[in-house]
């Protein structure tokens, strides 16, 4: 089964008869705007041309002398899971002597929240010449690399970030993701982060914002770093990653140098890729103090034709030891890191090319690895792209649905229990084979209903088949105009179809026009990577089974429940 949207209409409104449709990415921007800015302070853009980053006002090569500013969680408030670094001006004021000093021209920030202002920070480090790249998610709102899905909820947190930030002309680039797939049992989760940087480039450019890059941070994981290398630079220009760090710890104490410590290695093999490539975190602590001797082979000859420089890891002391500096009561103190990453970083000065001379070898794309390697099983397919029409149109066509009281916590012995008497693979993702199903980005809640709402069918209507011990109902189903009735059609009544729907929108639905085609529908079995769930072989439950049934155990339960729920986890 291969699933794609050519175009749904996003933008139109009173698609449904019962009420407006209006997409998440239309949400998303307008909470954003009352915080964000609509632009910073006059700094030159930094603009990619092949495998290197430039000044777009002089043509100088732009080397990342950059360091990772954020803190830890155990800092956060009790209103937030994480402190946004960037809302904080007194805070940034106080720390930017400290960065100039390392000479930092780059922070990388890993999560910011989309309701607070950021003018103070951003435009005080964009007149001191210091660029932001920063991570579209945020904890609780991340793809989860042990249930990974790209949804409705996950597409609306990315958007709203890039509408947040995109005003500001030191914004340098996104992250879609942060080492996601980071061993070879967990390579299935990369299509999703993919997903996510082919929707969110094409977010920038619907939205007519400035090309603003997006990319992906990876980890250095011997088995897999060469095939996430291939992965994400393979494919279309529109899903590919714009650049790519890498999280480097390879180089650890005073007894490596450049061939020993893995660095020529890693410069060989990335000598011809087509994007920018840099260290995206960097600065081993073992031993410690950190001396930081690498810094002269990053910044030299033998680096910077191929690497564009690199983010120390961090800022912030925290119980990771990891930090460049001490912060009490608002006061801060340099530590030892600090000081050795200052003689460093003050005696390098990379030989740098011009935009105007500079002309791209590096061309050819990679090839997409094969999803059948021992330590690679990501397909090259897609998740397709999460838009809220859809849920909507497939909402209002049920004849049964979850009581709206039911809480989530009580969906998992739901889902467990009609998944083993139906197929459910119109709602379950599968990054390995390629296989999405029409409604897989759609909420735990609409998902959950359209399952129910197939038992209740596949039972012939049976009142007893939607009570489920009252936490399913009937419903009414809503009038469809034509849009919702070509959506619904072409995902097939198991939501199993590829779907290709086109819309002409006036503004109205009485002004929409729509056509849908389906394809034949996929075989019997479940889609699902995580839910062992088929309609092979599984014999319809008695009638008065549903309102009175004991199911599934908690451990079979929770483990269906995860697959259809958003990742609770951010990877760092």
């Amino acid at each position: 089964m291969k699933f794609s949207i050519s175009s749904v209409l996003a933008t139109a409104t009173a698609l449904l008869s019962s009420a407006s449709v209006v997409s998440a990415a239309a949400t998303s921007t307008a909470s954003a705007s009352s915080s964000s800015s609509s632009s910073s302070s006059s700094v030159p853009e930094i603009v990619i041309k092949g495998n290197k980053f430039f000044y777009s006002n002089n043509g100088t090569q732009f080397f990342f002398k950059g360091i990772a500013y954020q803190q830890e969680l155990a800092n956060a408030t009790s209103d937030t899971t994480f402190t946004d670094p960037l809302a904080d001006g007194t805070a940034c004021a106080r720390d930017l002597p400290y960065l100039l000093e390392l000479k930092t021209n780059v922070l990388r920030v890993y999560a910011v929240n989309t309701s607070l202002n950021h003018d103070d920070c951003i435009n005080l480090f964009a007149e001191n010449g210091i660029y932001i790249i920063a991570d579209l998610s945020e904890p609780g709102l991340s793809i989860n690399r042990d249930s990974p899905s790209w949804t409705i909820d996950l597409y609306s947190r990315y958007t709203s970030v890039i509408d947040q930030l995109q005003g500001y002309s030191n914004v340098l680039g996104f992250f879609a993701g942060n080492e996601v797939t980071n061993n070879n049992t967990n390579t299935d989760a990369s299509p999703f982060v993919k997903a996510a940087i082919r929707d969110t480039k094409a977010y920038i450019k619907s939205q007519g914002y400035r090309s603003i890059p997006v990319g992906y941070s990876t980890n250095d994981d011997a088995d897999t770093r060469g095939y996430l290398a291939d992965y994400f630079n393979c494919g279309s220009e529109d899903e590919i990653a714009d650049f790519y760090g890498i999280n480097m710890y390879e180089w650890c104490g005073s007894t490596v140098n450049f061939e020993t410590s893995g660095y020529a290695d890693r410069t060989l093999e990335f000598e011809n890729y087509t994007v920018p490539v840099f260290f995206s975190e960097y600065g081993c602590n073992v031993p410690q103090p950190r001396q930081f001797n690498d810094i002269p082979s990053l910044y030299s000859t033998n680096m910077t034709d191929t690497w564009s420089g690199g983010i120390v890891y961090m800022y912030f002391e925290e119980s990771n030891n990891y930090g460049l500096v001490s912060i009490v009561n608002s006061k801060v103190s340099t530590l030892s890191d600090f000081n050795a990453l200052s003689t460093k970083i003050n005696a390098v000065s990379p030989s740098a090319s011009n935009s105007a001379s500079f002309t791209p070898t590096n061309t050819a794309q990679r090839d997409c690895p094969a999803s059948t390697l021992a330590d690679w099983k990501a397909a090259s397919d897609l998740p397709p792209t999460p838009n809220q029409t859809v849920c909507d149109c497939m909402a209002n066509s049920l004849e049964c649905v979850v009581v709206d009281s039911v809480d989530e916590t009580d969906y998992a012995d739901l889902f467990s229990y009609v998944c083993n008497q139906i197929d459910c693979g119109g709602i379950t993702s599968n990054g390995t084979t390629g296989d999405y199903g029409s409604y897989s980005f759609c909420s735990a809640k609409e998902k959950l209903s359209f399952v129910l709402n197939l038992y209740y069918i596949s039972q012939k209507k049976s009142a007893s088949a939607c009570d489920f011990s009252a936490k399913a109902t009937t419903a009414s189903t809503q009038s469809a105009g034509s849009v919702c009735a070509s959506i619904v059609s072409a995902a097939g009544s198991s939501g199993l179809n590829s779907i290709s729907v086109t819309v002409t929108a006036t503004g109205s639905s009485s002004g929409s026009s729509a056509t849908g085609s389906s394809s034949s529908s996929k075989s019997g079995s479940s889609s699902s990577s995580s839910a062992s769930a088929s309609a092979t072989s599984k014999s319809p439950a008695p009638a008065n089974l549903p309102a009175t049934v004991n199911v599934f155990g908690v451990q079979t339960a929770a483990a269906l429940f995860a697959a259809f729920s958003i990742g609770l986890a951010l990877v760092l």
